[in-house]
């Protein structure tokens, strides 16, 4: 079975201490719930969290959608943006199965990455790594306006930005990821072919507003 693998890249610096972990947690449970109601998203989509403060960790490995449970996480230390590039390719590496003339792999990854900040590490390494690898569609989003959109746009073309961290703002924005996994999960169901760009996602909600 060729799987949907998507990574979610959050950061838990210590800016994000109170509502926004909290925001974030609950939002990563309502993305989950939502998607084990999505038929086509139960049988492809696997979801993976990597988390980035002063250092950068995978707390939950690609892991199918029916056996996922979130680890509690705590909001500390800087923002090791770059160190997270780098585990996020070693992780596309090992965990994705590629496509070979034997057997086909697995989709292209989705990846959504969440950041309130600007990063304190050298990140264009990291981005260097990242580049490398082959990857569907990467949504970074600037979270507050302490977020640098500068630096994410040098990652993706698609980025989204968050007036607040407040828990409303932030379900909202793990709601439309959940949207645009199920329709990336449905596509590759009912084509064989995967989401090319910003088109294809869903029209995000009046809280996450696309940055030109």
């Amino acid at each position: 079975m060729r799987r949907l693998p998507v990574y979610l890249v959050l950061d838990t610096s210590g800016s994000m201490t109170g509502e926004p972990i909290e925001a974030m947690k609950n939002g990563v449970q309502v993305l989950v719930s939502t998607l084990r109601q999505d038929p086509y998203a139960l049988e492809t989509a696997y979801l993976s969290v990597i988390t980035f403060d002063s250092s950068a960790r995978q707390i939950v490995p690609l892991t199918e959608l029916s056996m996922f449970q979130m680890p509690d996480i705590q909001a500390t230390g800087t923002t090791s943006l770059g160190e997270a590039l780098t585990l996020l390719s070693d992780k596309i590496d090992s965990e994705i199965t590629k496509t070979t003339t034997e057997v086909k792999g697995d989709w292209k990854p989705l990846v959504f990455l969440m950041t309130d900040g600007g990063p304190t590490d050298n990140w264009k390494k990291g981005l260097t790594e990242f580049q490398k690898r082959k990857v569907g569609i990467v949504v970074a989003c600037a979270a507050g306006q302490g977020a640098d959109t500068n630096v994410l746009k040098q990652i993706t073309e698609i980025v989204v930005q968050l007036d607040t961290t407040d828990s409303a703002t932030i379900k909202a924005f793990f709601k439309w990821v959940s949207a645009s996994v199920s329709t990336g999960s449905q596509k590759v169901d009912a084509t064989g072919t995967e989401m090319g760009g910003l088109s294809e996602l869903p029209p995000p909600p009046p809280e996450v507003n696309i940055v030109v």
